[in-house]
């Protein structure tokens, strides 16, 4: 347990120095999304017990057992990872979060297949560096498709995510995260949306993306350890 909550206390500190050092005047929290891909229940199970609530996963049927087998209600499940079509159903009714609807398609389809009682959140996956081996809406098309993507019901667009391309430039990995924060901002001008969450930020660059507006960072290895395989 002890490493466990060093590992959490030294993600959170530096949450809150980037924060701080970004001089950002606004109070929106910056949320730990604790990635938890290929480690174990006991291990989200000692995050839960310092407080962690906010959990990711990227391989559905590894999420779908940790979910069946956990013991907490209360823990907040966001799906992270690329999404086949022929597994939308299962994310749509085991996920609070969907992070990566990188088609229009997939929209649709978690659209139809939503049976909670609330809105489904997702955000809209953005191919910031333009890197053609990476998912997303490209910075062009996605103000035709959000048109398309409004009208869906069940759907509550909650903001943009993206992992731009890795780089140990802090120039660079701010301008990338700058430019997702000013997508979001045109977005909700011209479509007279209220999106209100930029997931971005890994712990590689979490200070950056804090201080280009970062509202989920997303942090695996440094939180759990290595990863199970």
């Amino acid at each position: 347990m002890s490493n466990t909550s060093n590992r959490l206390d030294h993600i959170n500190h530096r949450i809150e120095q980037a924060f701080v050092n970004s001089g950002r005047s606004f109070t929106r929290p910056v949320t730990l999304l604790a990635v938890s891909k290929r480690h174990s229940l006991d291990k989200i199970q000692a995050l839960y017990e310092l407080g962690q609530r906010n959990f990711g996963e990227s391989y559905l049927q590894e999420a779908l057992k940790k979910i069946s087998q956990c013991p907490h209600p209360d823990i907040i499940w966001h799906f992270i990872g690329p999404i086949q079509a022929n597994k939308t159903k299962e994310i749509a009714r085991h996920f609070h979060w969907v992070h990566s609807v990188d088609r229009i398609k997939i929209a649709r389809r978690l659209s139809s297949q939503y049976t909670g009682t609330s809105a489904l959140n997702i955000c809209l996956q953005i191919n910031i560096s333009q890197e053609a081996q990476k998912s997303g809406f490209s910075t062009s098309e996605i103000f035709s498709v959000i048109v398309e993507i409004i009208k869906l019901p069940n759907l509550e667009i909650r903001g943009l995510m993206a992992i731009p391309k890795p780089t140990d430039d802090i120039a660079q990995q701010r301008a990338a995260f700058g430019q997702l924060r000013e997508l979001m901002q045109q977005l909700n001008q011209q479509f007279k949306l209220n999106m209100d969450t930029l997931s971005m930020g890994m712990s590689s660059d979490l200070e950056a993306a804090i201080a280009e507006g970062a509202t989920i960072v997303r942090v695996g290895t440094a939180l759990f350890g290595p990863r199970e395989y």
